[in-house]
């Protein structure tokens, strides 16, 4: 978990320095009607931590396979109206969710790291996994969108 803690660290650090060498037409254009701008990425990833602070919280106690609730990613992005808020409060937003995910993260207790959550289709997943997984989620958006120029 250690690689997590660091990789969520290094994000809290770097991305605001990255948006704050972008132009604001840079972080509000949507290259499509139907895609997000790189400011409403950034606000889908404050979603994605409040959604999976909630996650790595219950798995921990809840008995027996912890069953992962979907969310609808749009709505929920359309709904907080990141295109039209100001950059810092996503910014903001953004490090204290993930510091709280480090939090969390850091004080897992290690015979927790095994207990299991349904991620749906009957697929069944370790609490480790979900929080791997929840760095490369992250690391996909920044690498593939955020920071493509």
């Amino acid at each position: 978990m250690q690689k997590v803690v660091a990789g969520i660290n290094y994000w809290i650090k770097r991305l605001p320095e990255e948006y704050n060498s972008m132009s604001e037409k840079e972080i509000s254009n949507r290259s499509l009607s139907n895609k997000w701008s790189k400011k409403e990425i950034l606000g889908h990833l404050c979603d994605s931590a409040i959604n999976n602070i909630e996650r790595f919280i219950k798995i921990q106690y809840e008995e027996p396979v912890y069953v992962i609730q979907s969310y609808d990613q749009n709505h929920w992005v359309m709904i907080h109206n990141y295109q039209d808020r100001p950059l810092d409060e996503i910014v903001n937003l953004f490090q204290t969710l993930n510091k709280q995910v480090v939090n969390i993260v850091k004080n897992i207790p290690c015979e927790k790291l095994s207990n299991l959550c349904d991620i749906g289709n009957n697929q069944h997943k370790t609490l480790e996994w979900l929080i791997q997984d929840y760095l490369e989620h992250m690391e996909h958006h920044i690498h593939n969108q955020i920071l493509e120029k």
